[in-house]
C-alpha cells in the first residue's frame, strides 16, 4: 500500500505554485516552495489553513482559500508533477511478483484517480482511497483498514510505504507494517520517531521486505 504525494509522485511544485497563486490574489505572502514539505500530508483544508499568516487564519478565510485552492490546483496538477526515480522499476517488480498493490491517500479521490491514471496507467492499482466526504482522514486507520477489507487480505500482511508521520501513524494505527520513504518530503528523523519499522533511500529497496 502506497501514500501518493511525496511517495509515488513528486507534486509539491505544482501544490506550492497553487497555494502562492491564491494567496497573491488575496494580497497575503507566499512561501519558498520547500516550506511546503510540512505544509502537506493532512489533506487540502490544513494546507491552506497551514500557509495563511496565524494573526489573518480565520474560518471563512480558510474556506474562501480553500475553494480558490482546489480551483487553481485542478487546473494545475500536473504542470511540474512527476513520478520519482526508481518509482517505474518498483511498480514493475511488484507487479512481476504479483503483488497486489494499492494508494490511500489524503488528496481528494477525484484527483487521486487523475493522478494514477496520468501517471501510473501501465500498472494495476486495486484499490486507490482518496479524501472522500464522510471518510476520516489519515492517520485515521479507516482507510486502509476498508483497503483491506475489500482485498480480503489480513491487515497485518500489508506494509505501507510513506514519506511523513502521518503515514507511519495510519500504519500502525491499522496494523500494517511502517516504511518510510526518505525521498519525499519529511525527514528521516521525522520517519523514525514517528514508527518507521523500516526507512529506505531508493524505491527499489522495498523489493526486500516483499515475498
Amino acid at each position: 500500500m502506497f501514500d501518493l504525494d511525496g511517495t509515488l509522485l513528486d507534486t509539491l511544485e505544482d501544490l506550492a505554485g497553487s497555494m502562492n497563486r491564491v494567496l497573491q490574489q488575496k494580497g497575503l505572502p507566499t512561501h519558498p516552495t520547500e516550506a511546503f514539505r510540512y505544509f502537506v500530508g493532512n489533506g487540502a483544508a490544513a494546507l491552506v489553513s497551514r500557509a495563511l499568516p496565524p494573526e489573518k487564519r480565520n474560518d471563512q478565510l480558510i474556506a474562501d482559500c480553500l475553494q480558490a485552492f482546489r480551483r487553481e490546483y485542478d487546473r494545475n496538477w500536473n504542470m511540474k508533477t512527476k513520478p520519482y526515480s526508481g518509482v517505474p522499476e518498483l511498480l514493475d517488480a511488484l507487479t512481476a511478483k504479483h503483488i497486489e498493490m494499492a494508494v490511500l491517500t489524503n488528496k481528494a479521490q477525484p484527483v487521486a484517480e487523475l493522478c494514477i491514471h496520468e501517471y501510473f496507467s501501465g500498472w494495476e492499482f486495486a484499490v486507490i482511497l482518496g479524501q472522500r466526504d464522510g471518510v476520516p482522514l489519515k492517520p485515521d486507520p479507516a482507510g486502509p483498514r476498508e483497503i483491506a477489507r475489500r482485498l480480503d487480505i489480513p491487515a497485518h500482511e500489508f506494509l505501507y510505504l510513506g514519506d511523513s508521520a502521518v503515514d507511519m501513524k495510519t500504519a500502525i494505527g491499522a496494523g500494517m507494517l511502517p516504511v518510510g520513504a526518505l525521498w519525499g518530503f519529511r525527514s528521516e528523523k521525522e520517519l523514525r520517531e514517528s514508527g518507521a519499522a523500516e526507512v529506505i533511500g531508493r524505491p527499489t529497496e522495498l523489493l526486500k521486505f516483499v515475498n
